[in-house]
């Protein structure tokens, strides 16, 4: 199996829809943009948000297998994907690559 990096490259904040619907909370996302993780075997790393790994970990298990080119060409580099964690007020986007 190939390993894969996930690198975090961009977080958006929608304050108006944190505004209108969120309930306030003291501790939100550890992810620091350009932050880098490693999966091994297709296994989530250490350290990496539960959620966000959930709405990649298809991609990841894919790309570990060796398989990519998702949506017949979607990414320039066919061995990579670019996933959004499902965190609706605050989604912070991954690369994510065969190594």
């Amino acid at each position: 199996m190939k390993n894969i990096r996930i690198t975090a490259l961009r977080q958006t904040c929608y304050t108006d829809l944190m505004e209108l619907y969120e309930n306030p909370i003291e501790h939100t996302c550890d992810i620091c943009i350009g932050q880098q993780f490693i999966s091994i075997e297709g296994r989530r790393p250490e350290g990496l948000c539960e959620s966000a790994w959930e709405s990649m970990r298809p991609f990841v298990e894919e790309l570990a297998r060796g398989g990519g080119n998702f949506y017949d060409g979607w990414m320039k580099n066919p061995h990579s994907a670019l996933i959004s964690c499902n965190d609706g007020f605050r989604p912070v986007s991954f690369l994510i690559e065969a190594i």
